[in-house]
């Protein structure tokens, strides 16, 4: 007869998921899609393309979201009438079945469970990674290559979309440097934890001699910023003076108040135009004017905001947060969370799932002491 009593483990992962539910606010996600469904739904949507990429996008985010709650739910459903029926049926390959099938869902309870201490600002945003060779010459720049392929390997199992914007390639192998975009909920929260210096020891394939080697790659993680392509200024915000033009001009130009001067009031940023022959051509050239420089300007903040995110990363000894050995001994480690395993090729392969939980409880723990 099949012993089989799991009734302790799948009452301890529907509380787990019932916290998880909690703090994800089903009931608020289905607003957000319903809300976003009606956007989407609008007959002239796409006469605006930037506005219907951001909305069909974070419709498509929210809504995978909401369907990995859903059938997490129906699995927890699932596995109850599993075990009951490998009882009354005494049997083993469905015991077998409900034993597998709990521990994924305790796997990805575990997963779900992290992604609930991703509450930061950006942590929602997709994600810009780059990584760079470091210290180390050929074997940093193969490195850095191996990285990348780690990160892609990585997100092709969680079928997170990813998109390739620049690769630099080394003189003999290897990269000097690559840009990726990985564009999943929670992108950025998940994958910042990878940012960092992470160093390589082994023997080297571009040494003759055949001796260990040690190289440095570091890796940068920034949330993607939305850029905005034009700039609303509200009247309250600005305030237009006329004037007379100066200098030569024919006709009306220089003999009544055409000329217009606009103050941005929250920045200061004056702008003037007097070369159009009447006060309104002269204020919509002016008021042009005046959205460009708040575009660079908010742009330039945007870029201050990624590097202040991103940090400093020197990619040499002394700041390393993740040791890959492959010689003498292997092991892969990380320095911050002592979280640690002894298959390279694994984690190389893309499978980063144990790092990257430990290292969001680790980052959790200075604002939960």
């Amino acid at each position: 007869m099949v012993d089989l009593d799991l009734s302790g483990q799948i009452a301890a992962l529907r509380t787990t998921f019932a916290d998880i539910r909690s703090v994800v606010g089903v009931d608020r996600l289905e607003a957000e899609i319903a809300d976003l469904s009606a956007q989407a739904g609008v007959p002239d949507l796409w006469d605006d393309t930037e506005r219907a990429q951001k909305v069909t996008s974070e419709l498509s985010h929210r809504q995978t979201e909401l369907a990995r709650i859903n059938s997490i739910d129906r699995r927890l459903d699932d596995l109850e009438v599993l075990v009951e029926m490998a009882v009354d049926g005494d049997d083993q390959e469905s015991a077998d079945e409900a034993v597998a099938e709990l521990e994924s869902l305790t796997k990805l309870l575990g997963e779900l469970e992290v992604q609930t201490l991703l509450n930061g600002e950006y942590d929602q945003r997709a994600a810009v990674v780059t990584i760079r060779a470091g210290a180390g010459g050929v074997d940093a720049a193969d490195f850095a290559e191996m990285l990348l392929r780690m990160y892609l390997r990585y997100a092709e199992q969680h079928r997170y979309p990813v998109k390739v914007l620049d690769t630099s390639y080394a003189e003999e192998a290897g990269i000097k440097s690559a840009t990726f975009e990985v564009d999943a909920p929670y992108a950025f929260g998940t994958l910042s934890v990878e940012a960092g210096t992470h160093r390589l020891v082994r023997m080297s394939p571009f040494n003759s001699a055949g001796k260990r080697q040690t190289s440095f790659a570091a890796v940068e993680v920034v949330p993607l910023i939305e850029q905005t392509e034009s700039v609303e200024i509200p009247e309250n915000d600005m305030r237009v003076d006329v004037f007379r033009s100066s200098g030569p001009g024919g006709q009306s130009v220089n003999t009544t108040d055409s000329a217009v001067r606009i103050t941005h009031l929250p920045t200061g940023i004056v702008v003037s135009c007097q070369n159009e022959k009447s006060q309104i051509q002269n204020r919509a050239a002016a008021l042009r004017v005046l959205q460009s420089r708040l575009l660079l300007l908010q742009r330039e903040q945007e870029a201050a905001t990624k590097k202040e995110l991103a940090g400093t990363i020197t990619a040499s000894w002394g700041d390393q947060m993740r040791s890959y050995v492959l010689a003498p001994y292997q092991m892969v480690k990380d320095l911050r969370t002592d979280y640690e395993v002894n298959n390279p090729s694994n984690v190389f392969d893309g499978d980063l799932d144990g790092f990257i939980s430990a290292g969001i409880r680790w980052r959790k723990q200075p604002a939960d002491a």
